[in-house]
């Protein structure tokens, strides 16, 4: 059986409290922001983990999951600045497929070595084990990850990130997560769902073909079943509808069939057929098989509604099939191309469905599911397989919402000091959609020298200190501070399975002082 994780601290606390019913309010992943701030420059994780985050790995022995697409805005090596940071020791590195440097060929097997500039072990997640032993991670106090995805499930960079989080639980290691841009955008959420039984390394948890998170959303998403230690450096000014373009940042190539962002975008679009003989070619610009008329199968794909891009007829050889034409990156939707590309193919030259029997065939582990093989066979149209899919597929956008860290608005990170003293918080603060700072909750009591105590049943929180006794109640817009009500502008909430609250309204409430700098995003309280 699976494992849920909750991450709740609960007490014994009997307080009762009536809130108002506008009050029940939920909270957005980042909500909205004031005007003044649309123009949050673009920062990646690793750079707001160097400018904001660096205590976290000062004096550590640093692990670092990285290949060549780990690099800064200007095209730094993660590798480098960490190995030339003299309060840091960085002491192990692992690769994913294709190895540290992203040559080795898809599916080959990459070997272990030592690096020859740093003389630091480089562990392959891609050779006997993909999976850090005890021994990979016996001289290191903390692993970092920084690879960019192309946001597709079978990308396989994710299922390290999921491996590393399953030995950081198990050998009690913290997983610092250095977010990057999911470069499809986080809008496009499609495709069939996969199946419990059907997780791989080439699909390792229940997501769609297109999951529309970043690597640090997708993180806390995995952090629901294994219960890792983790901490997400979240880009800054960085928006759900942004695609790579927005960001100015040049494409490095992620892997040899991966050179471009238009293999970026064509890769489920083509790259579904495994097993079939419908394949892509040019880099996953292409799509086609034996057996198929170029012109019919454009005619099909032009048809059917499919924005953003235009199918060119073009046979490579006797195969028949077309090219992709992207005209608006931003109403492309590859996972939803993909399939009505393989649905069309079928119809056109009927091919064998790969099936799944004492293994599991290729095509199933890349679908998720043996069911869209099924619908094949039963000759169901495009339109008609989707309408199978959707159901499920609306169940796990819901779920995906309390993962979710991006908003429609730049996303910037908040720092926190009290007294002075920063208080370092292991889920992030941000802003809800009444533009207050939200924090979790015993992370800010105790920096605030106050008792914390937390009901699950009541869903109440209660801070002690001095005499000074305050209640919060979760989307409740009143609180209690020594028996009096006070009406606040917004509600604690459960984001995450953490309890976020204003941070503005604990402060005061407390008897602080808190000050608010908007232009370095900092609130300190005295």
């Amino acid at each position: 059986m699976r494992r849920k994780i909750i991450s709740i601290l609960a007490v014994v606390l009997i307080l009762p409290l009536v809130c108002t019913a506008a009050a029940a309010q939920t909270v957005s992943s980042v909500s909205a922001i004031s005007a003044e701030d649309s123009a949050v420059a673009f920062k990646l994780g690793n750079e707001v983990l160097l400018s904001k985050y660096h205590h976290l790995i000062a004096g550590k022995r640093v692990g670092l999951i990285t290949n060549q697409s780990g690099v800064n805005s200007k095209g730094e090596s993660t590798i480098d600045i960490l190995a030339n940071d003299p309060t840091v020791q960085l002491t192990a590195l692992y690769g994913p497929e294709h190895g540290l440097d992203g040559q080795a060929r898809a599916g080959a097997y990459v070997e272990s070595y030592t690096h020859e500039k740093l003389g630091i072990p480089v562990y392959s997640l891609y050779g006997p084990t993909r999976m850090p032993t005890a021994e990979m991670l016996a001289n290191v106090d903390v692993l970092l990850y920084d690879i960019q995805d192309i946001g597709a499930r079978t990308y396989t960079y994710i299922s390290t990130l999921n491996y590393c989080q399953q030995a950081a639980q198990k050998y009690g290691k913290t997983l610092i997560v250095l977010d990057r841009p999911n470069p499809l955008g986080g809008e496009i959420v499609d495709g069939a769902v996969l199946e419990e039984p059907f997780e791989t390394f080439v699909g390792v948890d229940v997501l769609p073909t297109a999951h529309g998170m970043t690597v640090g959303e997708l993180a806390l998403y995995f952090n629901r079943e294994i219960g890792a230690e983790i901490r997400v450096i979240p880009m800054e000014g960085y928006m759900r509808q942004m695609i790579y373009q927005d960001t100015g940042l040049p494409w490095v190539a992620t892997s040899p069939n991966i050179p471009d962002i238009e293999s970026v975008f064509g890769y489920t679009a083509t790259g579904l057929g495994e097993g079939t003989g419908i394949y892509q070619a040019d880099k996953f610009k292409w799509i086609g098989g034996k057996g198929i008329e170029a012109a019919r199968f454009a005619q099909l794909l032009n048809q059917a509604g499919l924005g953003g891009v235009t199918f060119v007829p073009e046979y490579q050889g006797a195969a028949g099939g077309v090219r992709l034409a992207i005209t608006d990156y931003r109403l492309f939707n590859p996972a939803r191309t993909g399939l009505y590309a393989l649905a069309y193919a079928h119809s056109l030259n009927n091919f064998q469905v790969p099936k799944s029997g004492k293994t599991m065939v290729m095509f199933d582990k890349i679908m998720g599911t043996d069911k869209i093989g099924n619908y094949l066979e039963q000759g169901l149209t495009p339109q008609q397989i989707e309408a199978q899919y959707t159901p499920r597929l609306n169940s796990f956008k819901e779920e995906r919402e309390k993962y979710l860290i991006y908003g429609q608005d730049p996303y910037r990170v908040i720092t926190v000091y009290v007294q002075g003293q920063r208080v370092d918080f292991d889920v992030e603060p941000f802003i809800d959609q009444n533009n207050r700072t939200m924090v979790p909750l015993r992370a800010i009591g105790e920096a605030l020298g106050a008792q914390v105590d937390w009901d699950e049943q009541t869903r109440t929180v209660k801070f002690t200190k001095q005499g000074q006794k305050v209640l919060f109640v979760i989307d409740c817009q009143e609180a209690l501070v020594n028996g009096i009500p006070q009406t606040m502008d917004t509600c604690p909430v459960i984001k995450n399975s953490r309890t976020m609250l204003p941070l503005r309204y604990v402060g005061e409430f407390l008897g602080a002082i808190v000050v608010w700098d908007d232009q370095t995003s900092t609130v300190k309280i005295d």
